[in-house]
């Protein structure tokens, strides 16, 4: 475990609203690019057609796709914003539930909009960075000074 505190007045949030039929995690990288935020934190609510949610299979260092094929709401997302190579990289992880009350989750891969999804993404200190892990292939937070 590691555990820094970072102190870093900006206060920037982001609020990117996806329409019926967008595909969240290329329209939030846009804006997260257009908007030069790095880092941050990141939660949404709303509603899905489909999406592929995953989780990393270490053997095969490889996420392996949950495929959800049905009209679902977004529960739970949240997720982080660190930079890689001077660019912001989403990492994103949704609880999708589905008509029957059951749940289906993991890493959101990618997903169809319906009717919204709202995102909020809250600025933190710029410092996160994310650094490919040797071992397993991952970008992850290597925090500061790393």
């Amino acid at each position: 475990m590691r555990a820094e505190e970072l102190h870093h007045p900006t206060g920037r949030v982001l609020v990117v609203v996806c329409d019926k039929g967008e595909e969240p995690v290329s329209v939030l990288g846009g804006a997260l690019h257009r908007h030069g935020l790095r880092a941050g934190r990141v939660t949404a609510v709303g509603g899905f057609r489909e999406a592929d949610v995953g989780w990393f299979d270490p053997e095969r260092g490889e996420y392996r796709r949950i495929p959800v094929r049905e009209q679902v709401e977004v529960l739970s997302l949240l997720g982080d914003v660190a930079a890689r190579d001077g660019e912001p990289v989403l990492h994103a992880h949704a609880v999708l539930g589905r008509a029957d009350g059951s749940t289906v989750g993991g890493h959101l891969l990618r997903a169809q909009v319906w009717p919204t999804l709202e995102v909020i993404v809250t600025e933190v200190a710029p410092e996160l960075a994310k650094r490919v892990d040797p071992e397993t292939g991952l970008a992850l937070i290597a925090g500061p000074g790393r």
